[in-house]
């Protein structure tokens, strides 16, 4: 040992030279035989001793030094100029073995100088063997060959894009020595060969899209999109490095989808407009799940969703405009036909967009807003001068009433219902629809016109779900009401039945209900005839022994009588309005009667008689001559029986007289939306006492949109009401500040 300890630098590198020499042979795959345990101890004690602590003798610089020129003269003489003469692929697969033999190199050399690792390495701060023997390869080989080992990578890369089949393990093992070259950092992968790559794919599918814009249909253009992104993303997980695959993902999709969205979309025969208007479902999933990947990629598709829903709604209006302008002649049958092609229609597109919504594009925020912003405006817009809100109710009215539906089945007429209520939802004026629709609901309920009283019920039911209690109450009232009506009416029928003497001598019913819940509707001190004034006498006889604490108010304008019409031909049942039974009546006891004769003997106003002696002389079925025989009801107008009118049928209907119910029903709303603003504003103010202008309208608005949109002008002119009537009062000194009077 003391021999050793002795050794000189030149003597001792000469047995360690021949280490390297000999492991140099190794990895040319020269004749020489492997390293044993012997050679291993000579090596390393050697490399101990001319590093020992002995300051005097420290030789660790300098073999620290010779180490780091080992690889230097091996990459100079071995490795470089078997790489300088291989091209390409070929130069590939040289690299990847010269790297693997610097790797064998490195740790065969760091296990003889593994001394120098522990001690001298630490105490110095100096690099460490691995770290040397990397750095060398790179600063010597990799830093000469990176252009052209770069550039044969990418070259592969594209050939690969092109449908070539490459060594995909090769590029793996390349791009593997890029990582290892930063020792720990991806500086060395992401500047020598990251950012060319990366410049490379956009230039490359720059060039595909611009060829494939021009002669590929929106659907093709996509499939190859997609499938150029899967490629991708599989080129990551076979041999790119994984931080690569955002920012290579990010550069395919603006060059083949931010770059051309707009021509992507707007393609005249293929583009987003056919994939919806020929209900493309697959494509239309499709272009969600690419535009999703892009910066506001979603932006432009969810505006042409819109533009789309739009344009259809469109022409779904002017086709029901149109046909209702073709219908002019029968009033009603345009209502009817309105609310047919209207509402199943709006239906129809609600259900089949909502339906793209939800699946093919994933309940997006920004197509849900499209989607919902679009129904709110045009199911608020009316149709042919109907509103959406009469419209609605009209349409639940042909579904709900005896002979109204398609011979529906039950669960079909339910889930029609179920989508009303689903639109009612983007209407504003909701308390608009709930009077059109009470008046209908009290029309089927009193004519007995309903079809299933169930169905009633389940719609009210579900109006009750999405509306609240308050929008139902009065509409649940009434069917209850009715079945009481009809409790009510098989006692009376008891009545008269043990009572003979209380027999009015005609069949009557009688249909009590509540004020409270009904429309409300004018009551006359009418004239009824003879024959009828006896069934009242008798009903509020009756009436008297159930309870003395109600009063009745009798409504005839709702009466329906039938009577028997004696005309020479034959007799013919008329069913008629208490009104039409009483005016026919007059002429049992003339022949000829006046229009001002009528009016006086039945007690009507001016606008009853005129709409009813229209209905009898001028409508459907002549039960009346009329003289002159004008256009329209005149008070100089003389009017006699028609003893000559005949009809095929035994009993006949005859036509209601005409009555503008939208005029009274918008007067209700607009009367009851002043109460409803008023006990908003007392019931705000009462809880915060003092509150100013804007706050009180906000809150106001905010808690009224529920049921209609109030006017903000009609919120202030309601606080100046409340004023004057003492319920609230100005600051003095801030005119906008209300103050709450107890």
């Amino acid at each position: 040992m003391n021999q050793l300890s002795t050794i000189d630098l030149e003597h001792g590198w000469g047995i360690i030279e021949r280490g390297i020499t000999k492991l140099k042979n190794i990895l040319e795959g020269l004749p020489e035989p492997q390293f044993n345990s012997e050679d291993y101890i000579t090596l390393y004690t050697t490399i101990y001793n001319m590093s020992s602590k002995n300051p005097l003798n420290n030789l660790s610089q300098q073999l620290y030094d010779k180490y780091r020129e080992a690889f230097e003269e091996y990459n100079i003489t071995t490795v470089l100029p078997s790489l300088r003469e291989k091209h390409d692929e070929f130069m590939l697969r040289e690299l990847v073995k010269r790297w693997l033999n610097n790797k064998v190199m490195i740790r065969w050399l760091s296990r003889f100088f593994h001394y120098l690792e522990r001690y001298f390495i630490p105490r110095r701060s100096v690099p460490g063997l691995n770290e040397v023997g990397v750095t060398c390869f790179r600063d010597q080989v990799y830093q000469e060959l990176n252009g052209k080992v770069r550039d044969a990578v990418i070259s592969l890369i594209d050939q690969e894009r092109e449908g070539e089949k490459i060594d995909r393990a090769l590029l793996k093992n390349v791009l593997n020595i890029y990582v290892k070259l930063g020792m720990g950092l991806m500086d060395f992968y992401e500047n020598s060969f990251e950012a060319a790559m990366l410049k490379d794919t956009s230039a490359y599918y720059s060039r595909k899209a611009s060829n494939w814009i021009i002669k590929d249909s929106c659907p093709d253009y996509m499939l190859k999109a997609e499938k150029c992104l899967k490629q991708e993303k599989d080129r990551v997980s076979h041999y790119l490095h994984s931080s690569s695959e955002t920012e290579l993902l990010q550069k395919v999709q603006h060059e083949l989808l931010s770059v051309y969205a707009t021509q992507l979309l707007e393609k005249e025969h293929s583009g987003f407009h056919a994939l919806l208007r020929d209900d493309k479902v697959e494509d239309l999933s499709r272009m969600y799940r690419l535009f999703s990947k892009t910066p506001r990629g979603l932006d432009p598709v969810a505006n042409i969703f819109k533009q789309h829903v739009t344009a259809e709604w469109t022409a779904l209006v002017k086709q029901a405009e149109d046909a209702a302008r073709n219908k002019k002649a029968d009033k009603r049958g345009v209502v009817g036909l309105l609310e047919q092609v209207s509402v199943r229609k709006v239906i129809e597109l609600h259900d089949k967009y909502l339906a793209y919504v939800n699946s093919c594009f994933q309940k997006h925020i920004l197509f849900h807003k499209a989607f919902e912003e679009t129904f709110e405006i045009f199911c608020n817009k009316g149709v042919a001068g109907r509103s959406s809100t009469e419209l609605l109710a009209t349409f639940c009215d042909h579904i709900l009433k005896r002979g109204g539906s398609e011979k529906l089945r039950d669960d079909a007429i339910e889930e029609t219902l179920e989508k009303v209520v689903k639109l009612l939802a983007y209407i504003s004026d909701k308390d608009l629809f709930a009077e059109f629709y009470r008046k209908k609901l009290a029309r089927r309920l009193l004519f007995n016109k309903s079809a299933n009283v169930e169905h009633e019920r389940s719609i009210i039911t579900k109006l009750k779900q999405h509306c609240g209690g308050q929008f139902t109450s009065k509409m649940e009232g009434m069917v209850t009401d009715l079945i009481l009506a009809r409790e009510n009416q098989a006692s009376f029928e008891e009545y008269v039945s043990n009572n003979p003497i209380a027999n009015p001598g005609i069949d009557l019913t009688v249909t009590v209900l509540k004020t409270g819940f009904w429309p409300s509707y004018k009551s006359f001190d009418f004239n009824l005839p003879t024959e009828m004034i006896r069934c009242v006498e008798v009903f509020e006889e009756f009436y008297q022994t159930e309870t003395k604490h109600r009063k009745l108010t009798w409504i005839y304008s709702l009466g329906t009588c039938i009577i028997n019409g004696k005309f020479e031909p034959k007799s013919i049942e008329l069913v008629a309005t208490t009104y039409q039974a009483s005016a026919l009546l007059l002429f049992n006891a003339s022949d000829r009667l006046s229009y001002q004769e009528i009016m006086t003997q039945l007690n009507l106003s001016d606008d009853d008689v005129v709409g009813l002696l229209h209905s009898l002389s001028c409508a459907k079925y002549k039960i009346l001559n009329r003289q002159p025989s004008t256009k329209t009801i005149s008070p100089t107008d003389v009017f006699e029986f028609n003893s000559k009118f005949t009809d095929k049928m035994r009993r006949i209907k005859l036509p209601l007289p005409p009555v503008d119910e939208k005029k009274k029903v918008i007067e209700n709303v607009h009367k009851d939306r002043r109460y409803a603003i008023d006990a908003l504003i007392v019931r705000i103010m009462k809880s915060r006492k003092v509150l100013g202008y804007q706050q009180l309208v906000i809150e106001c608005v905010e808690q009224l949109g529920r049921m209609f949109k109030p006017d903000v002008k009609s919120i202030k002119k309601r606080i100046e009401d409340l004023i004057t009537r003492d319920y609230l009062e100005r600051d003095k000194d801030e005119p906008n500040l209300f103050k709450y009077l107890a």
